[in-house]
Order: structure tokens, then C-alpha cells, then sequence
């Protein structure tokens, strides 16, 4: 019988009663109120709302001039302005398919937007007969509005159901897309070649298929593929030292997986999996199985991943180098401390709400978007609190201290 042991590493929500000093935050998206103040391993982190109403926000990215692009679920996409003003919904986006989990969601910039203006949209695009299936389209930002939007490419088959539609985009360091997809809660044709569901597939950056995909030219297969074994991802990044695509997958009950995507390689989804299924019957652990490949990391009870990166900036010294990615059942974020490509320990930062993306700002913070409730969301901000003690022979000791005096 599996063991699904609790992994969250020592954190607890602080109360602070001390006067607290914000670091970093001039000249930048000014936070209109503090919302949460948490003691990590390393440091304490305020949570500052930047912005709110919004619509069951998905997918963020920051345009050049520190703007942000906020997509909500139910089709919308809307700019929040640096004061935390939100835009009227941006004009010509695609209609999506605003059912159970999907909706408008992942949004990105082209690498060279400063010339083109290119912004890239994943979706839940409807079907016939009430089917739907993942999307990819791009369209020009042009005085902040969409034009010539397009889809480029379209996940097959499309489904009846409202689950798994993925999904996230990355950009590959040689100009590649990267769109991470569900298998649309369809379980077995995450391992057959011949569809995209339970797949990452990588294009070029016009929705075509490169020829140097593991399986182009081979009968039957889709040559868009380039891992497939997956059950639901809606969380990437790309490494920024090894450019390397990673992703943190949703498991059944139990099994949420870090990986580190491999070109050709499955993941093992269904047959294998470090959970088990939502109506209790066992699924074999992966290791009973070595032609798949193994997650690098696994968290029982799971955290619902959502929104990813690797954190580069300079507000938090002591996390340069880690992965973070949004927990949305267990209600808070997710540290994974990385050293020289390992994993060497995790921590559960809580915030009581669900977190559904996590960006890095220009200004070196992290940028979260919360999913308080349906239909409800906000843009918070996190940023490091010096402590100033009561008195000059104050104890300035306790979690953060350190790395704050």
C-alpha cells in the first residue's frame, strides 16, 4: 500500500506585530495594502495586492514598459497598469470554451516582441456538438489592442468534457515554443502517438512542426510531439542556465511531478504514477516500470501545480536558482530549493488562497495571481520585510532575520 507523507518543510504563517519596513518596491507597480505577511525558511515575505476584480485570472506576463498582460478565464484579456488600474477587455481575442477548466488561459510575448509585437494565446476553442480541445494562436499588440489574431495550432482530437486542457507556453532559447497540454481526463491516449492529448509538443514559432521533432516522418504519430505520458500540466518553465523546458504535473490522488522534459521521452501517465486514483485502485509506482521516465520530485498530498518559474532577480538573494510554482489545492506557493540541478529540499509557503500563476517582475519580485474564489482574483505582489525591532536592543532574531539585517 503507498504512503502519501506530507512534505511540507517547516514554515508557519507569521503575525507579525513589529513595524515593517517594505525593500525594493520604489518605482515600480505600487501595492495598494498588505494582504499577508509569512515567515519562510529564509526570509519573511510581504504579499502586497497590486490589483483586483479580476475575473478568475489564468495566465500573466510583463510587456516591456513593466505592464502587465492578465488573462481571465471566461475569454477576457485586460492590461494592469504599473497604479494597479485594470484595462477594459483588450479587443480581438479569440472566442473560447468557458466551461469547467476551460477558458482563455496561458498568455506569452514573443522573444523578439520589441520588434513584432507578437503575443501568443493558448485556449479552450470550441468544437461541434459541444467539443473543445486546446488552442495556440498570435496577434499583434497594437495600441492595446490584438490584431490579426490566428491560430496556429490546434490540440487533436478535440473532446467532449471540461477537464485537462493544460496548459502552459515556454519559449526555447533557440526561438522554439514549448505548449504543455492535459490529456482531457481520457487516461490511455496519453500513450498513444497518434493524438496530442498527455503531450508537451514543440513548434516553431508559426504554429509549424520542426523537422527535427523525435517523431517527425514516423507513420501514425504526431510529429508535434515531443514527451507525451502526462496527465495534466499547467505548470513550465524554462531553465534559464541549461535551457531546458521543466514542468511540475498534477497527479491523481497523490503524485504531483517535477520532471525535466526529455525529447522523445514518456512519462509513464496512465500506467504509472507516484499517485493513485481518485476511487482508491493502486497505480504502479514508476520505478516498477524503468522504460518511463521518472518524475525528478513527487509531493503526496498533492499541491495542484499552476504557474511556474525559476527565480533569476535580486530581491530575494537567498532564492536565485529555485523553482516556484503555484499550489491551488493546498493553498499557498511552493519552493523547491535547487543546487547544481538537484533537488535538495522543498517548502510550503502558505497563503490561504489558490494560486494560479507565478511570474518574476522586471523589478526582481515575485508577481502571483489568486483564485480566492470563483469569478474572483487578484494580482499580488511578493517582496522581503526588513524588521525594525521595538527598540535599539531588540531580538532580531527569528526566521528572516539574517538575511535581512
Amino acid at each position: 500500500m503507498k504512503t502519501h507523507a506530507t512534505l511540507i518543510a517547516g514554515t508557519a504563517k507569521a503575525s507579525l506585530g513589529l513595524s515593517l519596513l517594505l525593500v525594493g518596491s520604489a518605482g515600480f507597480a505600487q501595492p495598494r495594502s498588505q494582504v499577508e505577511s509569512v515567515a519562510t525558511e529564509e526570509v519573511v515575505v510581504s504579499a502586497q495586492e497590486v490589483a483586483d476584480e479580476l475575473d478568475t485570472p489564468w495566465g500573466m506576463t510583463f510587456l516591456p514598459d513593466g505592464r502587465m498582460l492578465v488573462t481571465e478565464l471566461p475569454g477576457n484579456l485586460v492590461i494592469v497598469s504599473q497604479d494597479g488600474t485594470v484595462s477594459k477587455p483588450v479587443q480581438g481575442t479569440p472566442t473560447v470554451f468557458a466551461q469547467g477548466q476551460g477558458g482563455l488561459m496561458d498568455v506569452a510575448l514573443h522573444p523578439d516582441f520589441a520588434r513584432n509585437q507578437m503575443v501568443y494565446l493558448s485556449f479552450a476553442e470550441p468544437g461541434n456538438g459541444g467539443e473543445a480541445g486546446t488552442a495556440l494562436g498570435r496577434g499583434r499588440l497594437v495600441s492595446d489592442q490584438i490584431e490579426n489574431f490566428e491560430v496556429i495550432w490546434r490540440q487533436e482530437p478535440k473532446l467532449v468534457g471540461p477537464n485537462h486542457f493544460g496548459n502552459r507556453i515556454a519559449f526555447a532559447p533557440d526561438g522554439k515554443v514549448f505548449l504543455a497540454l492535459g490529456e482531457r481526463f481520457q487516461f490511455g491516449p496519453a500513450q498513444d502517438l497518434s493524438n496530442t492529448l498527455g503531450a508537451v509538443v514543440r513548434l516553431n514559432d508559426d504554429g509549424s512542426i520542426p523537422s527535427d521533432n523525435p517523431f517527425v516522418g514516423q507513420a501514425g504519430t504526431e510529429g508535434a510531439i515531443w514527451s507525451y505520458g502526462h496527465r495534466n500540466i499547467e505548470s513550465a518553465a524554462i531553465h534559464p542556465e541549461t535551457g531546458q523546458l521543466w514542468v511540475v504535473e498534477m497527479g491523481p490522488l497523490g503524485g504531483d511531478e517535477l520532471n525535466v522534459i526529455e525529447r522523445g521521452a514518456n512519462y509513464g501517465w496512465p500506467v504509472v504514477s507516484w499517485g493513485i486514483n481518485y476511487d482508491g485502485v493502486e497505480i504502479p509506482d514508476p520505478t516498477e516500470f524503468p522504460q518511463f521516465e521518472d518524475a525528478v520530485h513527487h509531493w503526496s498530498p498533492v499541491r495542484s501545480p499552476s504557474g511556474m518559474i525559476v527565480y533569476t532577480g535580486d530581491m530575494f538573494p537567498e532564492w536565485r536558482g529555485d523553482i516556484f510554482f503555484g499550489a491551488l489545492s493546498a493553498g499557498g506557493l511552493e519552493r523547491v530549493d535547487m543546487e547544481n540541478g538537484r533537488v535538495v529540499g522543498t517548502e510550503f509557503i502558505p497563503f490561504n488562497t489558490r494560486i494560479r500563476e507565478v511570474e518574476q517582475g522586471p523589478d526582481g519580485a515575485i508577481y502571483l495571481l489568486t483564485n480566492k474564489t470563483a469569478g474572483m482574483g487578484e494580482v499580488w505582489r511578493l517582496e522581503p520585510l526588513e524588521i525594525r525591532p521595538a527598540s535599539a536592543d531588540g531580538d532580531r532574531s527569528g526566521p528572516g532575520a539574517a538575511a535581512l539585517r
